[in-house]
């Protein structure tokens, strides 16, 4: 087991990549935390990963709900090992139509809520002294524009920008910082993106989605599980040695 006793939060854990994760570490021997703003589906993933797992609900976006998380999971496990920072919304439009509304709701959580959380773990980090693994979730849509999805595509792309900024900065303290990007991924959001893309393409409904899971290299959208093994290299000792890197997990969709 690469990640035994290990204390794991996974924000953005009740489903979809983040749930993937989380399974995948509980399965390494770690102690998982699912922390998500949706507490019912949180329980439902805790309940299903038994006893060495813990829900609970977390808002990135207020500074007082990161810190209660933090609290609690030392309160109840003695410390913190391993952060991933999942937790993201999605919205799209035209760049002309784009609302400080829209702006305002994805950047609150996909960076204010990512920096925070990783302030407020690194920092119990640094006073534990025994270092940490952070991996930050950023997208393909980070590493490139895309007419319709301006905002999302600034936010992912601050993720990865943070992820260097803070693994420079945090190596110091044997706290490894480092970030996957994943492709398309068949996850309940993508279902939501699809309806966007037949609002504003005028496709029907489904239609996007077959096509961008076509496009992929590998040949189909990627699954949550896809995205479990980078999440324990990660968060491992077989990655002490990677710092401040963003680990395309996308099936050939983007190199770099």
């Amino acid at each position: 087991m690469k990640l035994k006793d290990k204390v794991a939060i996974v924000t953005g854990g009740a489903r979809g990549i983040g749930r993937a994760i989380a399974e995948r570490y509980s399965a390494e021997g770690a102690k998982v935390v699912v922390a998500d703003l949706l507490l019912d589906e949180a329980d439902a993933t805790a309940r299903a990963l038994g006893g060495s797992a813990l829900a609970l609900q977390l808002d990135v976006t207020q500074q007082p709900s990161i810190d209660a998380m933090v609290t609690r999971v030392v309160g109840h496990w003695g410390g913190i090992d391993i952060l991933v920072n999942n937790a993201a919304v999605f919205d799209m439009g035209p760049l002309l139509e784009i609302t400080s509304a829209s702006y305002d709701k994805v950047f609150a959580v996909n960076v204010k809520g990512l920096l925070f959380s990783l302030q407020a773990v690194a920092r119990q980090m640094v006073k534990q002294g025994r270092g940490g693994k952070i991996i930050n979730l950023s997208s393909q849509a980070g590493r490139r524009g895309e007419p319709l999805v301006a905002v999302y595509c600034a936010s992912k792309a601050a993720v990865i920008s943070l992820t260097q900024s803070a693994g420079l900065s945090l190596i110091a303290h044997r706290i490894n910082v480092n970030g996957i990007s994943p492709g398309v991924v068949d996850t309940p959001m993508w279902d939501e993106v699809d309806a966007l893309f037949a609002r504003y393409e005028g496709r029907p409904p489904g239609e996007k989605k077959r096509l961008v899971g076509e496009a992929v290299p590998y040949g189909r959208m990627g699954l949550p599980e896809d995205h479990a093994g980078a999440a324990v290299f990660l968060a491992s000792s077989d990655s002490d040695y990677v710092v401040a890197q963003t680990l395309n997990v996308d099936g050939g969709n983007w190199m770099s």
